[in-house]
């Protein structure tokens, strides 16, 4: 029998993998695989820490932890909220926007193996049936989560 968990876990593990070599190949060795559970979660015009850890599922504390490290790295900085100056809104630097740009790169790159691989039909059901059942996770973001 398959267990669907350990199916979807180790084909990200795969995926994640080859998307962080391709960055190690495009210079960007001291980025890990915890920073882009901040990136992957951060809109390119900047998100409160509060959606940051709902969307990454995790504690405000922890990603806290992971915006000190990318901000030690120069990837993201930290301003206050013009609605509310209590609170925090992450942004990508110059240089986060182009490690994003190179992230985007690898990214494409890995999902073109992965297509090549499976075939481009079994991709795109693959990718449609994934999309369908991941949407109605509430921690992935929605419209409203700008506040």
């Amino acid at each position: 029998m398959h267990n669907a968990g350990r199916i979807l876990g180790n084909a990200l593990m795969r995926f994640e993998a080859r998307v962080m070599e391709l960055m190690v190949q495009a210079g960007h060795t001291q980025t890990r695989l915890p920073h882009i559970n901040l990136t992957r979660h951060l809109d390119r015009d900047g998100t409160r820490i509060t959606v940051l850890a709902r969307r990454a599922n995790m504690t405000n504390a922890a990603m806290t932890e992971l915006i000190d490290q990318c901000e030690e790295l120069g990837l993201v900085t930290r301003v206050a909220d013009p609605q509310d100056r209590r609170a925090r809104i992450v942004h990508f630097t110059e240089d986060g926007e182009a490690w994003l740009a190179a992230f985007s790169r690898a990214l494409k790159k890995a999902e073109r193996e992965l297509v090549d691989e499976l075939g481009e039909a079994p991709a795109a059901v693959l990718f449609s049936a994934l999309a369908g059942y991941a949407g109605v996770v509430e921690s992935i973001g929605r419209k409203d989560d700008a506040a």
